[in-house]
């Protein structure tokens, strides 16, 4: 078992919905990030946490932002891959997981945007739910190390699914993959969310986030950083 470092908790998420206590997990050394899509409108109960991510990034459309949830430390398996016997490991191979509610599938956001239902697709998601998102990625590189890099391919779905779009890892490039991914890119695993989200444009404004990370400066030009950090993320806890 791995020993955790830094920081366990998202600092703007809500544990409202926190399903490590009744789930457990494993202790991990994160390196990667695995993002799904929920294909829902709405956060999802995970069967009482028993398919829950480590986190969930809900929309509220109203407001322009994203409300967090989290449900497993960072550095603790979550349960939202599918991991198969003998093969490799996915759930608990130093991946935070993070969930996002809307959809990849062309299909359904036509249905739903016929029917009137407000959501996000997430292949074209506005700029400020990809900012959303590209924040905590950038503090998963401030504070775990985690590359701000992935795969080329993000195929869209339904080529993403299984692997038409010749995007999935093998066991041994999933075994060395460090960086931010897709359930699209897990060996063991059919999913094809998220699917063609804009990938480039959602590293680079992680790249763009201001770093927090204590450099060493004087407690003021640490505070300065971290009000900087707060004010770029909008705000407080959701």
């Amino acid at each position: 078992m791995s020993t955790k470092t830094g920081p366990q908790r998202y600092p703007y998420a809500s544990r409202k919905h926190w399903y490590q206590d009744e789930y457990g997990g494993d202790a991990m050394e994160v390196n990667t990030v695995v993002l799904h899509t929920t294909e829902g409108r709405t956060l999802p109960d995970y069967g009482g946490g028993a398919s829950a991510p480590n986190l969930t990034a809900v929309p509220d459309l109203a407001a322009k932002k994203l409300r967090w949830y989290q449900h497993f430390d960072i550095e603790t398996s979550s349960r939202a891959l599918v991991n198969e016997s003998g093969g490799v490991e996915t759930n608990a191979l130093n991946v935070c997981q993070l969930e996002l509610v809307g959809t990849c599938d062309p299909s359904t956001h036509a249905k739903w945007e016929e029917a009137g239902q407000s959501h996000i697709y997430w292949p074209k998601a506005p700029d400020w739910a990809l900012q959303g998102v590209a924040r905590f990625l950038a503090w998963m590189h401030t504070e775990h190390d985690v590359p701000l890099s992935g795969p080329k391919k993000w195929p869209a779905y339904p080529k993403s699914y299984g692997n038409e779009g010749g995007q999935r890892m093998s066991g041994g490039e999933w075994n060395d993959f460090k960086g931010v991914c897709g359930h699209m890119h897990v060996p063991e695993n059919d999913h094809g969310d998220p699917g063609a989200i804009d990938f480039s444009q959602l590293i680079k404004y992680a790249k763009e986030a201001p770093d927090t990370k204590d450099d060493g400066q004087d407690e003021g030009w640490t505070a300065r950083l971290t009000g900087a950090f707060r004010r770029w993320t909008g705000a407080g806890r959701p």
